[in-house]
């Protein structure tokens, strides 16, 4: 039976999987303000979306896809709104899978804003200092004690313990890009994404 938790956070709007039925670039965009929800033993961990980066399929240099299917990367073909949570120089990366029917595709969650569960989050990390609690795609991981064992998980369920809710919507005006981070190739366009001014995003610029 689900915690007391549990249910009450996902009495919230749970983000529906249509809403990751569409171009990558579209739901990285749709994602900033959204809030990442965490159900932690009988805790509630949250955190404001504030930095996304969009990933396509084998045509994109910088994608886990672009070599093809491989076990690790099989998520990315699978059904849409589940994670795709792989590890980068020892730290876990939360990816959800997002695409357009018969694509390939996934949105990195690059940072949050703290919400609720903040001092469960600093014990998590180690750490006292708010501003650089999840301001970075393996900070946010650790914060939230996300990692590989929760890959595949379907972010659309209301049993899940990770789900996205519904948030503050983010006007276009609001919203910076940039080339995403850390990669060697990368497209011509700009992929990553962020809200303006906020001080959890990761970086400014790529």
């Amino acid at each position: 039976m689900p915690s007391m938790t549990l249910m009450s956070a996902s009495k919230e709007r749970i983000l529906p999987r249509e809403f990751y039925a569409r171009d990558p670039k579209t739901v990285a965009l749709n994602l900033l303000g959204k809030v990442l929800v965490r159900i932690l033993n009988a805790s509630c961990l949250k955190g404001v979306i504030v930095e996304t980066e969009a990933y396509y399929g084998e045509n994109d240099p910088a994608s886990r896809a672009r070599d093809g299917m491989k076990r690790y990367n099989a998520p990315m073909w699978r059904e849409l709104g589940i994670t795709f949570i792989y590890m980068v120089h020892g730290n876990w990366l939360l990816n959800v899978v997002a695409h357009e029917p018969g694509g390939v595709g996934a949105v990195l969650v690059r940072a949050l804003e703290p919400l609720e569960g903040i001092e469960i989050m600093m014990a998590n990390r180690g750490t006292s200092d708010i501003r650089g609690l999840t301001n970075g795609p393996g900070r946010l991981t650790k914060a939230l004690k996300v990692d590989g064992n929760m890959n595949f998980l379907d972010l659309t369920s209301n049993k899940s313990p990770l789900f996205i809710i519904d948030g503050r919507e983010i006007d276009l005006r609001e919203i910076e890009r940039s080339h995403r981070i850390g990669v060697r190739l990368d497209l011509n366009e700009e992929l990553r994404f962020f809200i303006r001014g906020n001080k959890f995003v990761s970086k400014r610029r790529a």
